[in-house]
């Protein structure tokens, strides 16, 4: 039995009831065993042991009381993964399905993203089962300034910085921020995805979105092709799908679907991100009402597609970009999209991709951009909105863009090179994993035991 066999059977024994977790450390660990095999440093240092277990895992009551006049409890978390390469960073997510097993998943995967960006960040997560779907602007106000009166004691601007995740918007990070202040009496950096007013970044809202787009492009650029005139797939209503759709559309090709929960709008003409803005972000309605706006769009509900199955995967498409949640793309659809043609998919969403739906990507040999990669301009722009905080400016917007390409093409240089390295040029799974690995390991083994 290999190391990497070895370590994660352990996990299994120790964590049978965190299955995405242990998804996320096998999909690393399967990808790391060339890297293992030449360095036996790393297992003398129990690299991988140590690497799988969070530095400090905090768990947390949340009271607040509703417009009711109710008192509700919740349950916070934050986990601070690995500070190896710098401070903690990694969004919070607002949803009822946090747990501990879906922070460590989503903590375990930002230490190798951050590590990609180049950046001197660590990775962590965090986050509450509190759902704000359905609650009054009070209401979220009174839940984040209670979450924060917990948090802000493990937080700081050279210790752990959260940003924003699924559920964690500009009006959440301002009452956490808000709290933060008023507890510490210190202006300083340390939440991103801030409002402009106090010290948040241009381009900080687009990035995740603009950014799985630029990776596209640098995977497609290096086979001698470009997404101009192609037809794309696009999963989610969210921030990061919003402005996927919008880069894919400012750069000639056609994004013609969005999905959420309950459904999927396909328009053949290609998505109106300014209809798409004013249902999900200001209405906050269903996709039903996207399809009242615009003459030709399609709604299907989810309901009339197989179950675990997406309709958006079924659409002939040149290139997918997975940006919803965890697992909506499985072995069934990753066939289906390279039955219908499908040469590209670079993922917006954390581990968007089933392990077989991965494995199907890597041996079509398609130009594949794993999310710890593909999805990393969201944390890129964070690093950048903390290196404005700390020096007290404000790049304009042309500027933190350009920072973020620059970026993107850089992960995309890295995991390809990387790949190269260890005998496999097309599988920038192994590149991106063995890259962000290799920076993470040396730093550790470098700083003792």
């Amino acid at each position: 039995m290999t190391y990497a066999e070895k370590v994660m059977e352990n996990l299994r024994e120790k964590y049978s009831w965190q299955p995405v977790f242990l998804q996320a450390v096998q999909e690393v660990l399967q990808s790391l065993k060339p890297i293992l095999e030449k360095n036996p440093v790393y297992e003398r240092y129990r690299i991988l042991e140590r690497l799988t277990e969070p530095e400090r895992a905090l768990s947390f009551r949340v009271d607040w009381v509703n417009d009711k006049g109710e008192i509700q409890v919740n349950r916070g978390y934050r986990i601070q993964f690995n500070s190896a390469i710098g401070p903690y960073k990694g969004g919070l997510r607002l949803h009822p399905s946090v747990n501990m097993g879906i922070l460590k998943f989503l903590g375990f995967e930002q230490i190798f993203k951050n590590s990609l960006t180049g950046l001197p960040i660590g990775g962590a997560k965090g986050g509450s089962d509190f759902d704000p779907k359905g609650k009054s602007d009070l209401e979220i106000m009174r839940f984040c300034q209670a979450f924060m009166t917990e948090l802000y004691k493990h937080i700081g601007a050279t210790i752990d910085v959260p940003a924003g995740d699924i559920g964690v918007g500009g009006r959440e990070i301002g009452y956490l921020y808000g709290q933060y202040k008023k507890l510490t009496n210190r202006y300083e950096g340390v939440l991103t995805g801030k409002n402009i007013l106090f010290g948040g970044s241009l381009a900080r809202t687009e990035a995740t979105g603009y950014g799985v787009v630029y990776f596209a492009m640098a995977m497609l650029q290096a086979r001698g092709e470009s997404l101009k005139d192609k037809i794309c797939v696009v999963s989610g209503a969210g921030n990061v799908a919003i402005y996927c759709c919008q880069k894919l559309l400012e750069i000639g090709a056609k994004p013609v679907t969005v999905s959420d929960s309950r459904g999927m709008i396909y328009d053949p003409a290609g998505i109106n991100v300014e209809v798409l803005q004013q249902v999900k972000e200001r209405e906050r309605a269903s996709l039903t009402r996207y399809a009242e706006l615009v003459s030709g769009a399609k709604y299907t509900p989810a309901a009339d597609y197989p179950e675990g199955r997406n309709a958006v995967w079924s659409v002939p498409c040149f290139a997918a970009f997975p940006c919803a949640t965890q697992n909506e793309l499985n072995l069934a659809d990753a066939k289906t999209l390279l039955a219908n043609g499908c040469k590209c998919v670079a993922e917006g969403a954390n581990m968007p991709s089933t392990l077989d739906a991965v494995h199907e990507f890597v041996k079509a040999k398609i130009a594949y951009g794993p999310a710890k990669a593909a999805n990393a301009g969201g944390v890129a722009t964070s690093q950048l909105e903390m290196e404005q905080n700390a020096s007290m400016q404000s790049w304009d917007f042309a500027t933190v863009d350009a920072k973020l390409k620059q970026i993107m093409d850089n992960i995309y240089t890295n995991a390809a090179e990387t790949a190269k390295e260890f005998g496999e040029p097309d599988n920038l799974v192994m590149g991106a994993n063995i890259a962000g690995f290799r920076k993470v390991a040396d730093a550790m083994i470098a700083q003792g035991i």
